[in-house]
């Protein structure tokens, strides 16, 4: 009974081609002249047929065995077929699909590895952070690395010769980084020896590549306390011997496995514990600017755990209807449907119905939000016109913590949604479902906690800059109002987004005035708003998308393509039954702090 997964592709390019249209933007960056739609379409579909046919046969067996831990040599031992399915995928060019050519990449748009990343986590994850995270520290290096450091490093990372780890928590702090102790001593010839000890380094050891270089947050000896005084250094594995791509690995480093951690979910990544004896390790940009260099590649992993959660969201949905059209149990409560059975199939049902257009619906609203998120990307990096860069960097910021947030909490209710679909069945090991569940609870926690992400939305995004960013893509959802509020068809689309968006604006300011008069009044009230923001992005890409499915309806008639049909009705299904939650998270928003902070300490 192993998990079924068919790449979403239609859905894809109806993403890409008709409701982003991204080759009328690619066209204007020089970085993507050559790119078309033809090769867009045959990169998704070349990157899914390896996700199905190599990445999702290991997933269950991945699971089952997870990493073995040598501690004599301390070393860490991938699942079976984990280092295989590696070297197939750095054979085929994958690692370099969107990295600097300059460097040996293929130099395609960021929006393409993100639609790979989708398809990736949908069918295996635990594989997936491994070059996933090699391209993170890739972008850090690629921004704030010396040319030395670029010429060495770049060419290897961009291959999948070598891959990348970050190293940030330390056993007595996770999020607040200021407390951070890993020491870095400056030596004569301009490397420094850094000591110290890590936890939670996915990827921190294995066995599927030559190298690996970990990018450590340390302290140099004269550090101002907290936050302002953090180093960012690169600490390889191995050290390299010679230059360039010529590079090869030296003698072993001190930076080792101490052990690694036995998780809930991921068991096919290797979570370690890591500890520096004397490492060498190299600056990477200023001293104590190391957290501004390293936020170069959390926000890309922000983004990349977003997608961990629209890809376990297509892939539970997509096992659970394949169930739900075959398990037969009781009849519809309004007549037998399969009159040639015992009993009709489960699909038939009212609340399976919902729990499956529940997480259709997050799914392909998700899609929508993260491919235009990631075409963002590339406009803020590649577009020659500079406001139309600032403008991609702004949707950007404000944008990176919805993804992250919002879309991993909504993976975990539709994993656990699918679960429940199959009753029983899904408590058991055999079917998969329950492994989809463990590996979706993870994507809330690491990478900044959802709180945390939704606290970077109110109060670093909206507050601080007074809601100017927010005020951008309320633009955006005005001028869409506005363009389509006056035609009679549209109404049951475009009036539900007109209302969330006036709510949105009303809700921010008066919990900007709240604020300024007691800070826990925006403690209180993140988690609810980063949910009723999220539905203000989600049900303007499905009003979008409504009125392109509703125009090719009412122009076709009945030989209309049914995926137009079917996008019709969950865009339906999305307004009547999910929209309407924000009605409960407004109100909860608006409750305050009183009742969370009245009970003493001493009483809990």
């Amino acid at each position: 009974m192993t998990q079924k997964y068919t790449p979403p592709l239609r859905d894809q390019q109806f993403v890409l081609h008709e409701l982003l249209k991204v080759m009328d933007t690619y066209q204007q960056m020089p970085a993507f002249k050559d790119v078309d739609a033809d090769t867009m379409n045959q990169v998704l579909e070349e990157s899914g047929k390896f996700c199905a046919e190599v990445l999702l046969p290991i997933n269950q067996s991945g699971d089952a065995e997870g990493c073995t831990f040598d501690r004599d040599a301390r070393t860490v031992k991938t699942p079976k077929g984990f280092k295989e399915a590696f070297d197939q995928f750095r054979e085929a060019g994958w690692q370099g699909l969107a990295l600097d050519p300059k460097y040996g990449g293929q130099g395609l748009p960021a929006l393409l590895q993100i639609a790979f990343y989708e398809m990736q986590y949908s069918t295996n994850q635990a594989w997936s952070m491994y070059p996933g995270l090699t391209i993170g520290a890739y972008e850090c290096l690629h921004v704030h690395g010396t040319e030395a450091q670029k010429s060495l490093y770049l060419p290897k990372l961009g291959s999948g010769e070598w891959t990348g780890t970050m190293c940030l928590t330390e056993p007595h702090c996770g999020t607040d980084l200021g407390m951070l102790r890993t020491k870095a001593e400056p030596q004569a010839d301009g490397s420094y020896k850094i000591t110290g000890a890590k936890i939670f380094i996915s990827s921190g050891e294995h066995d599927m590549a030559d190298n690996i270089v970990h990018l450590v947050l340390a302290r140099l000896p004269d550090a101002p306390a907290g936050t302002k005084g953090i180093s960012l250094f690169i600490v390889p594995k191995f050290l390299p011997v010679g230059e360039g791509e010529s590079a090869t690995v030296g003698a072993r480093n001190g930076i080792y496995c101490g052990g690694i951690e036995h998780k809930m979910g991921i068991h096919g990544n290797s979570t370690c514990q890591m500890v520096l004896e004397g490492a060498t390790g190299w600056l990477v940009g200023e001293p104590n600017k190391g957290l501004n260099a390293m936020f170069v590649m959390m926000n890309g992993a922000r983004l990349g755990v977003g997608m961990q959660g629209l890809g376990l969201t297509e892939v539970a949905y997509q096992n659970a209807v394949a169930y739900a059209k075959d398990r037969i149990q009781s009849r519809s409560l309004t007549g037998p449907k399969a009159t040639d059975k015992p009993a009709d199939p489960i699909i038939v049902h009212p609340d399976v119905r919902k729990m499956l257009l529940t997480a259709r619906a997050y799914a392909e609203a998700g899609r929508a939000f993260g491919y235009w998120v990631a075409m963002q990307q590339d406009i803020q990096f590649q577009h020659p016109d500079e406001d139309a860069r600032k403008e991609a960097g702004d949707m950007m910021a404000l944008m990176t913590p919805i993804v992250k947030a919002f879309m991993t909490d909504n993976g975990w209710t539709c994993a656990s949604d699918c679960l429940q679909v199959f009753g029983g069945h899904g408590y058991i090991k055999e079917w998969g479902m329950e492994q989809i569940v463990r590996d979706a609870r993870i994507n809330m926690i690491y990478e900044g906690t959802n709180t945390i992400q939704s606290l970077d939305l109110i109060g670093r995004k909206v507050l601080m800059d007074n809601g100017a960013k927010l005020k951008k893509f309320g633009k955006m959802v005005t001028e869409f109002v506005e363009t389509y509020g006056t035609k009679e068809q549209y109404a049951e689309f475009v009036n539900p987004l007109a209302d969330i968006g006036d709510k949105v604006t009303k809700l921010t300011m008066e919990l900007g005035m709240k604020a300024m008069g007691n800070a826990d009044e925006v403690g209180a009230a993140a988690v609810s708003y980063l949910r009723v923001v999220g539905h203000l992005v989600y049900a303007y890409f499905w009003a979008r998308m409504a009125v392109i499915a509703l125009d090719k309806v009412n122009a076709e008639g009945d030989k209309v393509d049914p995926f137009y049909t079917a996008k019709l009705a969950v865009a339906r299904f999305y307004f009547a039954k999910l929209l309407p939650e924000t009605a409960g998270e407004i109100r909860k928003a608006r409750a305050g702090s009183a009742t969370l902070m009245a009970l003493p300490e001493e009483l809990f």
